[in-house]
C-alpha cells in the first residue's frame, strides 16, 4: 500500500514539475482541460510528433495517465524508473498488440485513463497519419468515452530539451464521445468507419494544415455522440 500511495505521489510531483518546466521554460497552451473526466475508464487518444508528446500530456490531462511502451526502453535503470514512475508499462515486441490490449483493458477496468497514439508511430512530417483499428476494437470491447487531444510544437525540440524546451507547445482537449454500441462481429468497413470517426475527433483539435489524412473532411458535428 504504501508504494502504491508513494507512486501516486510520485507521478502528481512529475504532472506539476512537468508543468512547470513547460510554462516557465518554453510556452504551452492547454485547451480545454474542463472536458476530462474526472473519474471512470477513459481513452485518450493523440496525434504523435516525437517523443516529447507522453510528457506533455501529463502535464496537460488533470488526471493520472497510464501508457504501453516497448520493453527494451527499460533497459537502463534510470529510464525504467521514470516509466515506471509515470505509469508505462513494459511490452515484448513479438506480441506488442495482444500485450497492449491486455495491459489497456485491465486499466480501463480499474477505472483508469489510458493513452493511445492510434497512428502507430511518429509522424514523419507533423501532419496526422492513417489510423490503426487498435483503437476501435479497445473502445468496442471496454465501451469507454473517448477523449481526443491536439498537440502541437513537441516535434521542435529534442528529448533531452524537455526541463528547457524553450518553445511554443500547444494540448488541444476536445470533447469526449463513446462509438455505437455494434451487435455482433462488425465487418472491416465498419470498423474502418468508426476509425475515420476517432482521427477525425483528433483532427477537430489541431490546425487544418496538420489535419493530413484527415484534415480535408472535419466530423460531421450531428453523428457526434458526447457524454
Amino acid at each position: 500500500m504504501s508504494s502504491f500511495r508513494e507512486a501516486k505521489l510520485l507521478y502528481r510531483f512529475g504532472h506539476f514539475l512537468a508543468r512547470f518546466c513547460f510554462r516557465t521554460f518554453g510556452h504551452l497552451d492547454i485547451v480545454g482541460s474542463e472536458c476530462v473526466p474526472r473519474f471512470g475508464p477513459l481513452i485518450v487518444v493523440s496525434n504523435h510528433l516525437s517523443l516529447n508528446d507522453p510528457p506533455l500530456l501529463v502535464a496537460a490531462i488533470p488526471r493520472p495517465l497510464f501508457f504501453v511502451g516497448k520493453k527494451e526502453l527499460f533497459n537502463n535503470p534510470i529510464s525504467r524508473f521514470l516509466f515506471h514512475t509515470f505509469n508505462v508499462s513494459p511490452l515484448n515486441r513479438s506480441s506488442a498488440g495482444i500485450d497492449a490490449v491486455r495491459v489497456l483493458m485491465q486499466n480501463l477496468e480499474r477505472d483508469r485513463s489510458v493513452v493511445i497514439f492510434p497512428e502507430g508511430t511518429r509522424s514523419p512530417d507533423g501532419t496526422l497519419q492513417r489510423g490503426m483499428l487498435g483503437v476501435v476494437y479497445l473502445a468496442l470491447k471496454s465501451q469507454a468515452p473517448i477523449l481526443p487531444v491536439g498537440v502541437t510544437g513537441t516535434n521542435t525540440f529534442p528529448l533531452w530539451r524537455i526541463p528547457f524546451p524553450f518553445k511554443r507547445m500547444k494540448a488541444s482537449i476536445g470533447q469526449p464521445f463513446t462509438l455505437p454500441v455494434i451487435e455482433g462481429n462488425p465487418s472491416r468497413a465498419v470498423m474502418n468507419s468508426l476509425l475515420d470517426i476517432v482521427m477525425r475527433r483528433i483532427a477537430d483539435q489541431l490546425p487544418p494544415d496538420l489535419g493530413g489524412a484527415y484534415g480535408d473532411n472535419r466530423t460531421n458535428k450531428m453523428t457526434k455522440q458526447t457524454i
